[in-house]
């Protein structure tokens, strides 16, 4: 379980994909830490923002429809709204800041010049320069990216919000450069996830997708064999796991956000019975959806004490 960094209130502690930011809002801050060891599961989603990672702590690899690249400490991943991707990390300690915004903040004026810089999935490192090879950079946009999930706390509709978005936007564009081709190694997946757009489509618009394998076929125009070849190979996992983690992601939302029981969240997702649901839960999560549910109210108040 990733722990975030906000301490106002329970309703955003736990950061689990797929997400989207809360209606009304031009964008939302979390901070995300794993100790050594801490279970850690992602698998390839989307979302209907666009979001920078920026890292703290990390080794690993960032997978999108364009590639695969190496993250590091100093690295800030982009990736554009409705562009599916993903991310293999290592086992040890672990943190990053996720800032998700609406597409239109690139209307404002100051923005509008970086449309083409950020259309596209972008892993970027630090300018180097002879003086600080770009740590300098990094740790200045570590400071801005804290300044802004203060000041989101305080108020995310204030001037002072919206304009530290648009700064923490133009920093990258200026210190910071996206990796070379010859960096990133090739995926052949684009083409699949466009011939699989109409049922992801489906998932963006629907929290419980019940179709069946040969449903979901059909829905993309495809024969269910060619169907379940091509969505292991983009998303790297069968269909009907696909289904499952992407129910499970919700109900963690849910666990975290609502005081909603465990049975109702259970039967509202789909499961058979409470019971098959705590078992997958605890099978990808590591742990029950109540002790879930305890560990968080318990780090919010630690948290919140210090």
């Amino acid at each position: 379980m990733a722990h975030s960094g906000k301490t106002k209130s329970a309703t955003r502690q736990v950061y689990c994909e797929p997400y989207c930011i809360e209606q009304g809002l031009t964008f939302e801050v979390h901070h995300v830490r794993y100790l050594q060891d801490d279970h850690y599961s992602c698998l390839m989603h989307f979302h209907e923002v666009h979001e920078f990672i920026i890292f703290e702590q990390v080794d690993g690899v960032y997978l999108n429809m364009r590639g695969q690249s190496a993250i590091a400490d100093n690295s800030v991943v982009f990736t554009p709204a409705m562009e599916s991707h993903d991310f293999e990390l290592s086992t040890g300690e672990k943190s990053w800041y996720i800032v998700q915004f609406l597409p239109s903040l690139f209307n404002h004026d100051e923005l509008k010049t970086l449309t083409t810089l950020f259309n596209n999935a972008q892993n970027f490192r630090p300018k180097e320069t002879q003086a600080n090879h770009g740590v300098a950079a990094h740790q200045r946009l570590l400071t801005l990216v804290e300044w802004l999930q203060q000041s989101n706390e305080q108020d995310p509709h204030s001037a002072h919000s919206q304009a530290l978005i648009r700064l923490l936007i133009l920093t990258v564009a200026e210190f910071y450069q996206p990796l070379q081709q010859q960096e990133q190694t090739a995926l052949p997946v684009r083409d699949g996830f466009a011939r699989l757009a109409p049922l992801m489509g489906l998932f963006k618009n629907d929290e419980n997708i019940e179709l069946t394998l040969e449903q979901a076929a059909e829905k993309c125009f495809l024969s269910p064999s060619y169907f379940s070849r091509l969505f292991k190979r983009v998303f790297r996992c069968n269909y009907s796991e696909y289904v499952v983690r992407h129910k499970l992601a919700i109900a963690a939302r849910q666990l975290s956000q609502s005081e909603r029981s465990i049975t109702q969240i259970s039967y509202d997702l789909g499961f058979a019975n409470p019971s098959h649901f705590i078992a997958q839960f605890k099978k990808t999560y590591q742990e029950t959806p109540l002790q879930f549910r305890k560990n968080l109210l318990t780090h919010i108040s630690d948290t919140n004490s210090d």
